[in-house]
């Protein structure tokens, strides 16, 4: 019982910051890179710094451990997120115009939220289209704001956020590993935050 408070006190804890942190992340970091070391080590911290960026990989670990279990399949959306997160970065880096970023981003937040919520399981590879689909645009946002660093500091960015994005969802994981598949309800109050997080972020769009 007192881990059970334990963990919902610190739920709540995060759910009352996170309308603080929401949007903290387009254009907050541009222009501070300078080379590949504090780029690196920037972009590694990064993502644990926005609600945003945290929620959703947060939450791509948790469904996944949640829908496939233990078994290998449950690393196809995690991996799938990284590899479009970096896509995404290189397109906004080479100056592609992609629409509908911000929309794109919170809208991730909230159907990721709402699938561990509901503990939604679906085929590895429309799980995996479905986590990458979104990771791409969360890329292409840190990618504009690389556009006239130095290749050196991109490079950096590219790698840290690949990075932190891993250690998320490894955390991610973990919790839904842990916690979640043994105290149901937990899954149902942290996809209820997350998915409210992502509809408060498209309120703030309208």
């Amino acid at each position: 019982m007192k881990t059970k408070h334990l963990i919902a006190t610190a739920f709540a804890s995060i759910a009352a910051t996170l309308p603080l942190y929401a949007l903290a992340h387009v254009g907050s970091d541009g222009g501070g890179h300078h080379n590949f070391l504090d780029s690196l080590s920037h972009a590694i911290a990064h993502p644990f710094g926005g609600a945003d960026h945290l929620a959703a990989m947060l939450a791509v670990g948790a469904w996944s451990a949640l829908a496939f279990g233990k078994s290998g399949k449950a690393w196809a959306a995690p991996a799938g997120f990284v590899a479009l997160l970096i896509a995404g970065c290189l397109a906004g880096f080479a100056g592609l115009h992609v629409p509908a970023i911000e929309p794109m981003i919170a809208a991730s937040v909230l159907v990721l939220g709402l699938l561990v919520m509901v503990q939604k399981k679906m085929a590895v590879s429309a799980a995996t289209g479905l986590a990458g689909v979104f990771a791409f645009f969360h890329g292409a946002a840190h990618g504009y704001e690389l556009f006239e660093d130095s290749f050196g500091a991109a490079a950096g960015v590219i790698v840290g956020m690949a990075a932190g994005s891993a250690i998320l969802h490894l955390a991610g994981m973990v919790i839904g590993h842990q916690v979640m598949q043994r105290h149901q309800v937990m899954a149902k109050v942290a996809g209820g935050i997350t998915a409210a997080l992502g509809a408060f972020m498209l309120t703030r769009l309208a």
